[in-house]
């Protein structure tokens, strides 16, 4: 069916909405979003996922269940405005970029096109990767990295690896002790920024870096991730000693919150500046490049407000004439929506995986696997997002799924 025949009523309405929790992965939510004609769109998010499904059900549902699947940009606008209205940048964001991605998906299945062509196109049919370099699967890349990260990069590069990022100063910061299950980076990456790092720690943290130079040297990319995690003056002593490295990138070295600061490490630092995706929506991203305080724009779809709102920030980074990076250390929907959004821009520097993630259990989760060759993802066959979960996944016995529909509601 051509998409210039159709009208919202053959797209059909929402039906029905699914989360779905695996205790497997307890970060990790998915939905489904159920329309009449039969089609079933595919979302994710990451983190707190009862939180993000109790406002699914009890506030998202209620809205979009009965209406159009069609008008994507419509209810964008409209969960937005609901959940501004108390404030949006946690769990009430994270639900509207899963719904967002399913209706996108959605909408392709029926349109019998790739979302990346719903995008405008394919300015690309393959995007570059780095590795961050988490334990998972069957790669214990941080203990590789603390290990001998030369002969991790020399794999890496051997494998066609744009680049690898690393985290060297993380435990020398303030930390949070906790049993419980946090991100793939652990808990030594989410404590309060440091305000102090010796010039000891600087040294073994640079000496990480200076390994995989010393291996490799200029033919792969070093990305430094900084998860926030040291306040300004600590974070240019940091990205002064990295200086002579040529790092690709330094990460959200300091809370990303204050644009003016952000803006002090673009000036005071010879080191490109990547921008974050912690923040959420175009809004804060308009206000650290209107004050000239980023590189590189970083965006996680699956947090900022799904493929409507990262494609606005893709342009808006363009604007600057900036590239992008789509963030992607959780969930394997992510890393799909990243594809189309990576191919249908210009703009996109690289796409983030982890490679323990790809070759692990994202083969239990989707029924056509992604898998990275020369170093490279390819646009997906398909329509929609080109991948689902596999067909058996919601009846594990680990599995929760709850649904809401016109007449049930697990509230």
């Amino acid at each position: 069916m051509a998409a210039s025949s159709l009208d919202q009523n053959a797209i059909g309405r929402v039906t029905s909405i699914d989360t779905i929790r695996w205790e497997a992965q307890p970060n990790l939510l998915w939905v489904l979003v159920h329309t009449s004609n039969g089609a079933v769109g595919l979302g994710e998010t990451y983190y707190l996922p009862r939180s993000v499904e109790a406002i699914i059900h009890e506030l998202a549902a209620e809205l979009l269940v009965g209406e159009s699947a069609a008008t994507i940009t419509q209810h964008w606008n409209k969960l937005y405005s609901y959940v501004g209205f108390f404030g949006s940048a946690g769990a009430e964001m994270r639900a509207i970029s899963a719904l967002d991605i399913a209706l996108w998906d959605a909408f392709g299945q029926v349109v019998n096109q790739p979302i990346y062509q719903l995008l405008g196109g394919a300015c690309r049919t393959t995007i570059p990767v780095y590795n961050t370099c988490v334990n998972a699967g069957p790669y214990l890349d941080w203990n590789h990295a603390l290990e001998d990260a030369g002969s991790l990069a020399s794999e890496l590069r051997g494998n066609g690896y744009l680049g690898l990022k690393l985290w060297p100063w993380d435990r020398f910061a303030p930390q949070i002790e906790s049993a419980s299950s946090t991100g793939p980076a652990g808990w030594q990456s989410m404590g309060p920024s440091g305000s102090y790092l010796s010039i000891q720690d600087l040294s073994t943290g640079l000496e990480m870096l200076e390994k995989v130079r010393d291996s490799v040297g200029n033919s792969i990319e070093i990305l430094v991730e900084g998860h926030s995690r040291w306040d300004i003056n600590m974070a240019l002593r940091i990205c002064r000693a990295v200086e002579p490295l040529s790092v690709l990138w330094m990460e959200d070295i300091i809370q990303p919150d204050s644009p003016d600061d952000l803006a002090r490490l673009v000036k005071e630092s010879r080191v490109p500046q990547a921008v974050s995706e912690r923040l959420i929506s175009r809004f804060p991203f308009r206000e650290a490049l209107e004050r000239a305080a980023a590189h590189v724009v970083l965006i996680d779809v699956a947090w900022t407000g799904g493929i409507t709102e990262a494609r606005r920030i893709a342009e808006l980074a363009g604007t600057y004439h900036l590239s992008f990076a789509p963030h992607d250390c959780t969930g394997p929907v992510t890393a799909l929506a990243n594809i189309h959004l990576a191919a249908s821009q210009p703009n996109c520097i690289a796409l983030e995986v982890v490679r323990g993630f790809i070759e692990g259990y994202y083969r239990d989760v989707l029924d056509l696997p992604l898998s990275v060759r020369g170093g490279t993802l390819s646009i997906p066959g398909g329509n929609g997002l080109g991948s689902t979960l596999q067909p058996d996944f919601m009846h594990r016995p680990d599995v929760t799924v709850l649904t809401t529909n016109e007449k049930h509601h697990p509230w």
